[in-house]
């Protein structure tokens, strides 16, 4: 007898954000998307779920450069689930502040202690790998969320409960870039 198949999650990283450059933007920094991103983005997606048969269910982070896309493919007669679980991490007092306006001591002590200090305040890596472990689909799942989530998900894929460290830290995805996993 052959095992179900494993639920599939296929992550896309929001679009290009407007005014995004050079500024640290986390879960409280809700940056728009030029409506033409959001869109490629979503008919990219859409395009995908038909050739693979997937459902047409997306799960977005609530911010709009993740929602835009959803709304998107809500129009298009799919299901849009707007989900906090899928937020960036919290920066805190950092978030939205340019990122030569941020100390460097403050940088050095996050990176000092990587996954249990809280950058500005907010959140730490350690909370955001809890939030991410615990939303765990139940069958295929397509979602737009952001780079810090996705980077999350992928080592807890890899890496498990191993804490993460900053030099090992993978780089960000690409903008619409989309990652999956089993």
């Amino acid at each position: 007898m052959t095992a179900p198949p494993r639920p599939q999650l296929h992550v896309w990283r929001h679009p290009r954000p407007e005014g995004a450059a050079g500024r640290c933007i986390g879960a409280q920094t809700d940056l728009p998307v030029h409506w033409r991103r959001a869109k490629r983005l979503a008919r990219r997606i859409q395009a995908q779920a038909r050739r693979q048969h997937w459902p047409h269910v997306i799960h977005c982070s609530p911010l709009r450069r993740c929602a835009d896309v959803g709304r998107w493919l809500k129009r298009w007669g799919w299901q849009l689930c707007l989900d906090p679980a899928l937020l960036e991490l919290n920066f805190g007092s950092w978030d939205g502040k340019a990122w030569a306006n941020i100390p460097k001591t403050a940088v050095d002590a996050w990176v000092a202690d990587f996954s249990n200090h809280a950058p500005g305040g907010g959140e730490s890596l350690a909370a955001l790998l809890q939030r991410v472990a615990a939303w765990q689909p139940q069958a295929t799942t397509l979602a737009v969320s952001h780079g810090g989530w996705m980077l999350a998900h992928a080592w807890l894929v890899e890496h498990g409960a191993v804490p993460p460290c900053a030099n090992r830290w993978p780089a960000p995805p690409g903008y619409g870039e989309c990652r999956a996993s089993p």
